[in-house]
């Protein structure tokens, strides 16, 4: 039995003479409030071979869904009879660095075949492999339909382990110079270099065996102070808990249609993912920050009727704004209008995060019908510059600590959806590598 969840993957990269430039695409969640992103990257690749062909953008979900989905098939379809692809079996070390506010950031990940047998993104699961937010069981149809009876996964779901002693990754990355490069390019739209290297047989065998180290249950019951029935917890979702969901959901359909000797090996019982050291220097926390498009009615008015005298407004500079957000026993979120910028303070949270406590406010404000839409943003720019457009309202939010991660899931559940961000938006996977799943 595979103690690990993970194994080996068959990978398919594009040929040499493919641009890589234009093949990879930023993850398909991210700039969903900036059409005009998308647009840019339509106009760069052109014609040229380019996984923006393979994926759909979530920026143009409900306009003309299902063209879209069978165009995406086709072009997978076409990519396999071109035969633009090479074929690679065994795990990738990833170097990604990105350029940001805060300097070059460096991460190194690991590209494996997740089993989708030993995770479950329902409440309360006690998977290997679990959610850190919580699943919107309605943006998962959607996905489902464009992954059933496509030939490819072209993924960007990130797995983090929380690996302290760096056991798992940092020994295979002190080797690089020694690994096959695989690929090497920039990536468009200011996503900074990634470079892929083949980890080779011996490496490969001591990086399970650390991973085995890190789920023996013994030892990680004592590592978080846990009772004896607490079941292992070794990878968290990071990026792509939808996606990994659709996964599951297609596979746990298809399960259902297959004799039972094909099960243990069917290519789509497993998930195309990024491994991913929680303790990564060059991995970081962001917030996530919330946009209301066309509000309706004034909405500190309607705050002060949820919340009545527990919660207060300021006006204040950007700067404080930004400097000001948390807090324990009382959470300060930054409130983004026309007007200018602000903070609410919220004295008396039922809610351990302030991300929980505006959430609990923003579902049946939305539901109501208080505003059009909303959308989940990152970066300080975008959040301030689309909640300063009339009628808008920017909600600005802290960050929370990555080392709290692992002990918060198993100790208090899945997170507000939402919660964080691993990184900005550019820092987010970009659609390089790609798996057959039929």
């Amino acid at each position: 039995m595979n103690t690990i969840g993970v194994k080996e993957p068959v990978i398919l990269l594009p040929k040499e003479d493919i641009d890589l430039n234009k093949w990879a695409v930023v993850a398909c969640d991210q700039y969903t409030g900036q059409p005009e992103y998308w647009r840019e990257v339509e106009k760069f690749v052109g014609d040229a071979p380019s996984t923006n062909n393979l994926i759909f953008p979530e920026v143009w979900l409900g306009q003309d869904d299902e063209v879209r989905i069978a165009r995406i098939q086709k072009s997978m379809r076409d990519y396999l009879e071109r035969g633009l692809f090479k074929e690679h079996k065994g795990f990738i070390l990833v170097e990604r660095s990105t350029v940001t506010p805060h300097g070059t950031r460096t991460r190194m990940g690991i590209m494996v075949a997740a089993d989708l047998e030993h995770y479950d993104y329902n409440k309360g699961p006690h998977s290997l492999t679990r959610a850190t937010e919580g699943t919107i069981l309605d943006r998962i149809p959607p996905r489902v339909r464009i992954r059933q009876g496509a030939p490819l996964e072209v993924p960007h779901i990130m797995l983090l382990v929380d690996d302290p002693e760096h056991t798992v990754i940092k020994p295979i990355t002190a080797a690089k110079g020694q690994l096959k490069v695989l690929y090497n390019t920039e990536l468009m739209m200011k996503g900074g270099h990634i470079c892929g290297y083949a980890v080779d047989a011996a490496r490969a065998a001591r990086m399970q065996e650390a991973l085995a180290a890190l789920a023996n249950p013994e030892s990680f019951r004592k590592r978080y102070g846990l009772t004896a029935d607490q079941p292992v917890l070794l990878y968290a979702v990071g990026d792509g808990n939808h996606s990994l969901a659709t996964a599951k959901a297609v596979w746990e359909n298809l399960k259902k249609t297959l004799p039972p000797a094909q099960i243990s090996e069917h290519p789509a019982r497993y998930a195309l993912v990024e491994l991913v050291n929680v303790h990564d220097e060059g991995l970081e926390f962001e917030p996530i920050h919330r946009v209301l498009f066309n509000v309706q009615g004034d909405f500190l008015t309607s705050l002060k009727e949820t919340f009545k005298d527990s919660v207060s407004y300021i006006n204040c500079s950007r700067e404080l704004m930004m400097a000001r957000v948390g807090g324990d026993t009382t959470h300060r979120i930054g409130l983004i209008t026309a007007q200018g910028h602000g903070i609410l303070e919220f004295a008396r949270p039922t809610k351990n995060l302030p991300v929980a406590t505006i959430q609990e406010f923003l579902d049946p404000f939305m539901k109501s019908g208080g505003a059009h839409s909303i959308d989940y943003v990152h970066g300080d720019d975008v959040v301030c510059e689309l909640g300063a457009r009339a009628s808008n309202v920017g909600l600005y939010l802290p960050s929370m600590n990555k080392d709290d991660l692992f002990k918060t899931v198993l100790l208090d559940g899945v997170l507000p959806r939402k919660t964080f961000s691993m990184g900005e938006a550019n820092e987010k996977r970009y659609y390089l590598e790609c798996r057959k799943i039929l």
